[in-house]
């Protein structure tokens, strides 16, 4: 309305002009008086608020216009300011599409089995453990496992990744994709509340609403641009006893959209690590992001998967590798033991097709008996199983088994059927992921792991880390923290578990794995790592250098064009309606470099 305002006053002033009808004056002056009483509400506010900003150059060069007879040059500047507050509305509308995207697609009910039938309940009343039916198109309402078939979805509203993610039976799928292949029954593991998605959701409602702190950097220079340019309008008009000549710096020293441009550069930077997964809770974050020197990176859900994975298979003589992995994949279909997924998950990997458990009894955290194909079946730890033996051991097979690693015994019959041991192994994209972090600045990483000294070594020399540390409690990784920052400066910390929140609340950056972490982590974090890669968090550190040098170059480049021109109109080569046009196509220009930041 402001702008409209400003531009029909000076349309009407100018055709007032050119056709030698008196008003031409009085049109001008009431295009820019709404402007200027809008402009100081919001000063008042700011300054109620402790901000000195660059605003009150602008007020002062509309003022003086309407004071000193200049109603043209007044109404050029209102124009320009309201035009580019409106160009920062639309920059901050843009720039937040890519996250306000997730608020739209938050899922309100779902089709939940109840027996043989299916019923629409709401998210809310969904509980782990529920069976839900996932129709094409639908959005996932909530976290949980493929049950009994594969699913296709759609991952880009989390990860950005436009190529189809295929999961199989037992595979985890993320509330937020996209059914786009067959329908699939999803097996609830965590309620609507504390899934990904209403995570996320939450997330991006807080960045949202946070201030960019890049904007008080410019701010920081404010006290001291307004004093020069207040002494320099006085010095002009005090040797030329014109006091146009002191309008005319003012008017040309208004760079009202030069502090707006810094936060439409953050709050697009801020957008595109959205974009990627990578989740930035205020431009604070942003900013910090781009100066880290050092990383130091937990290993558990980190560097690691955090959950285990089969390593090796070692049957009973005369039986195969594929043998033990069907009897205990099928027995243990009737586990919600995070064991039991990874072994479904494995054998689904090696294309098996697995038998219906039946007569199944489990003690909890020890094992699970039942009959496979009508011969009964025990699968747990090597004390369980093995005390249900009738005949042998699983001595010769246990032997030379690493002292880090899960074993799960499996016995047929009362006889020793073979061992499977799990790990947790190294991510697929963990060295990858750390030498893109090198290349994007990161001059120094540790490992810092709660695990044993041996482990966190041999980890840290397969991904060429600088140092690993193992078998720290969480007050010790808050030492290290801190010890990095005194010896070698801006410090990143990365991890998932509730162990890691006090370092990740300590650290310049705490970035945490969001995708299956603690909740704990994510809130003390000031980054949120949305997918469950390591890969993203470099892109996203390019992304915050590049935004950075993006909002300095908005900062400088305008105050320095700002000034040059300041000196020209004070030595009188600058008139005050050419000098407000020139000041407001500088501000523009600096607004449009710093919409940069969203490609």
């Amino acid at each position: 309305m402001l702008l409209a305002i400003a531009l029909l006053g000076l349309c009407a002033g100018t055709a007032l002009y050119f056709t030698g009808i008196d008003g031409a004056s009085l049109s001008w002056s009431l295009g820019t008086i709404p402007v200027l009483a809008g402009l100081l509400l919001q000063i008042v506010r700011s300054l109620r608020r402790g901000d000195v900003g660059l605003d009150i150059v602008a007020a002062l060069s509309m003022s003086a216009a309407l004071a000193f007879g200049e109603p043209l040059a007044g109404n050029v500047v209102a124009l320009m300011y309201s035009g580019g507050q409106l160009l920062e509305t639309f920059a901050a509308g843009r720039a937040r599409h890519e996250m306000t995207a997730l608020l739209g697609r938050v899922a309100r009910t779902a089709m939940r089995y109840a027996g043989e039938t299916l019923q629409e309940v709401p998210i809310a009343a969904i509980e782990p453990g529920d069976r839900l039916l996932i129709r094409h198109g639908e959005v996932l309402p909530v976290d949980g496992h493929v049950a009994g078939s594969k699913a296709e979805l759609d991952m880009s509203a989390l990860t950005g990744e436009s190529i189809p993610i295929h999961l199989q039976d037992g595979a985890e799928a993320l509330s937020g994709s996209t059914l786009i292949g067959a329908p699939f029954d999803l097996l609830v593991s965590r309620p609507a509340a504390d899934s990904t998605y209403a995570g996320i959701v939450r997330l991006v409602e807080a960045a949202q609403n946070t201030k960019a702190p890049m904007a008080r950097l410019a701010d920081r220079y404010a006290i001291g641009f307004l004093a020069l340019t207040i002494t320099l309008a006085t010095a002009a008009w005090a040797l030329s006893m014109d006091p146009l000549r002191a309008l005319a710096v003012l008017v040309v020293a208004t760079p009202c959209p030069l502090i707006l441009a810094v936060p439409v550069a953050i709050i697009s930077g801020m957008s595109r690590t959205a974009r990627i997964g990578v989740l930035v809770k205020n431009g604070g974050m942003l900013e910090a992001l781009a100066r880290i020197e050092t990383a130091v990176l937990d290993k558990t859900g980190t560097l690691t998967g955090g959950q285990p994975g089969v390593t090796q298979i070692r049957p009973a003589s005369g039986i195969t590798e594929e043998d033990v992995l069907y009897r205990a994949a099928s027995l243990d279909q009737a586990s919600g033991h995070v064991v039991a997924a990874a072994l479904i998950q494995a054998a689904s990997a090696r294309t098996l097709t697995l038998s219906n458990p039946t007569d199944t009894q489990e003690a909890a955290g020890e094992g699970l008996t039942g009959l496979i194909d009508g011969h009964a079946t025990t699968v747990g730890g090597l004390d369980y199983v093995g005390s249900g033996l009738t005949q042998g051991s699983f001595a010769e097979l246990a032997a030379g088994i690493p002292v880090d690693a899960m074993t799960v015994a499996v016995s047929v019959e009362g006889r020793p059927f073979g061992i499977i041991v799990l790990q947790d192994l190294v991510r697929p994209d963990a060295k990858q992921a750390l030498a893109a972090l090198r290349a994007a600045g990161i001059s120094r990483i540790v490992l810092a792991s709660g695990d044993r000294s041996d482990i966190a070594a041999a980890i840290g020399a397969e991904l060429g880390v600088d140092e690993a540390v193992g078998e720290l409690r969480p007050a010790d990784k808050l030492a290290l923290l801190q010890r990095e920052k005194t010896t070698t400066g801006k410090v990143m910390m990365v991890g998932d578990g509730v162990n890691d929140a006090p370092a990740l609340a300590a650290a310049e950056v705490g970035v945490a794995m969001g995708a299956r972490g603690a909740a704990a982590s994510s809130e003390a974090a000031g980054v949120v790592v949305l997918v469950d890669a390591l890969a993203p968090l470099a892109k996203a550190i390019v992304i915050a250098k590049r935004t950075r040098t993006i909002a300095l170059q908005s900062i400088f480049v305008g105050l320095g064009l700002s000034l040059a021109a300041m000196i020209a109109a004070a030595l009188g080569y600058l008139p005050p309606v050419q000098g407000a046009l020139l000041q407001e196509v500088i501000d523009v220009a600096v607004i449009l470099n710093a919409l940069r930041a969203l490609r």
